[in-house]
């Protein structure tokens, strides 16, 4: 006996396994659809997926503990979103209206505002504390089809908080149905006891920091599991230099883990090219990337993580070159980059719609970039991201009769069950 069988789906998305590597150029434009689709699943595992007959004829309903008729319904994988700043205390409310009214992202940050306020109220938090927060915002990703999340520290910039973010991280995942991948982002930007002495904070970030979170993560469930552990760094002006961040990347990766990097968000340092040549799994933000860096990085292995909803929420009309990348084969991700600031952002379906409205995504594209692609922006293209046979089983039903309206339709939640591990998680 398997222990589940969904059948007679509208259309079943499986996307093709992420093996070779993440999909681009033509690729990036394909899904594999099938129309009457079938997925079997045993253990957590997926066994069988294609045409409803097809799979019938290995796994007949009698051999089914659980069979689920999906008629006029889409199947398709788990959503994946692979950059965002979920646990933090506090909200940043009160600066919504100062970037109504014109005031910039730096500006805020520069006033002492933006991160810094998040870092005051999260200095503040206990782990305990820290998980409460952050649950209900899992519980609505959960909601919203995303099945694994992950998340970065940040918002301590002092080595007792960060480590503390991490901590109430491994209480989440292991207490969750959501699956969480950790990064450490102590080098978010300058705390206030450090403004003026950037490079006394980044030794402290290279020789305190990363050793003692390298300690945490090898002592972890993450590591026991098998689950990557990343280094990210801020590459802006009020935040890190090209230089200060190499360093803080380059130690990172010395210690194990793994690097991602925000970078040319606002303005174009080169920190983008120092990144791709240090091996990054991803490159995140890029809203400031031109057409003389696109080459390179479609040449490299390195994954553009494009963030749509950050600039629609700053109401700032400067977006990722996401056409032209696409267009010269690089291979692209999308990410909400939930904060509680720049993006307070839980939908990848509305992430969806903005690449497609805003980027020039097509919704094929846009599919395979929270999926697949966003599975090796975290390292897990071989295991999530994809309903091919023995893929883990985290997989969505939707209240749709074709997977183009998670692009198409704004503002309705398709979602109306998620399974993870092949285990129901969770019905709207």
């Amino acid at each position: 006996m398997i222990d589940l069988l969904i059948t007679h789906a509208a259309q079943l998305i499986t996307t093709p396994p992420g093996i070779r590597g993440a999909r681009r150029g033509a690729e990036m434009g394909e899904v594999a659809l099938f129309a009457n689709g079938a997925v079997a699943i045993d253990h957590g595992r997926v066994l069988a997926a294609g045409h409803t007959r097809d799979v019938l004829e290995q796994h007949p309903p009698r051999t089914a503990h659980y069979v689920l008729d999906a008629s006029n319904r889409v199947i398709c994988p788990g959503f994946i979103d692979s950059h965002t700043h979920l646990v933090y205390a506090g909200s940043r409310v009160d600066e919504f209206g100062q970037k109504l009214a014109g005031a910039s992202y730096l500006e805020i940050l520069a006033a002492g505002g933006g991160i810094l306020s998040t870092m005051h109220h999260t200095r503040h938090a206990n782990v305990a504390k820290l998980v409460g927060q952050t649950r209900p915002r899992l519980d609505t990703l959960l909601a919203l089809g995303t099945t694994t999340v992950e998340i970065k520290t940040g918002y301590g910039l002092d080595l007792v908080t960060e480590l503390n973010m991490l901590a109430a991280i491994a209480q989440l995942d292991q207490s969750h149905p959501l699956d969480i991948v950790p990064t450490f982002l102590g080098a978010h930007t300058l705390p206030p006891e450090y403004k003026g002495y950037g490079d006394d904070y980044v030794n402290l970030v290279v020789e305190k920091m990363i050793p003692a979170v390298a300690d945490w993560y090898a002592q972890s469930h993450f590591a026991a599991q098998g689950t990557p552990f990343f280094i990210d760094v801020f590459c802006e002006k009020e935040a890190f230099s090209v230089a200060q961040s190499r360093r803080i990347l380059q130690a990172g990766l010395t210690a194990g883990l793994q690097a991602k990097i925000h970078v040319d968000q606002f303005n174009r340092l080169g920190g983008l090219a120092m990144a791709v040549e240090l091996g990054a799994v991803s490159v995140d933000h890029l809203e400031a990337t031109t057409a003389v860096d696109i080459p390179s990085l479609a040449a490299s292995e390195t994954i553009a993580a494009l963030l749509p909803s950050v600039n629609f929420h700053l109401g700032n009309s400067q977006q990722a070159p996401a056409r032209a990348m696409l267009d010269a084969n690089t291979a692209v991700c999308l990410a909400t980059d939930h904060n509680p600031g720049s993006s307070p952002c839980y939908s990848l379906p509305l992430v969806m719609a903005l690449a497609c409205r805003l980027q020039k995504f097509s919704p094929a594209e846009a599919f395979n970039a929270i999926t697949i692609n966003a599975a090796h922006a975290l390292g897990l293209g071989a295991k999530i991201g994809s309903l091919c046979p023995g893929y883990q089983a985290d997989l969505l039903v939707l209240d749709v009769p074709d997977y183009r309206y998670l692009s198409y339709e704004l503002g309705r939640n398709p979602v109306t069950a998620v399974f993870k591990n092949g285990q129901l998680v969770h019905e709207n």
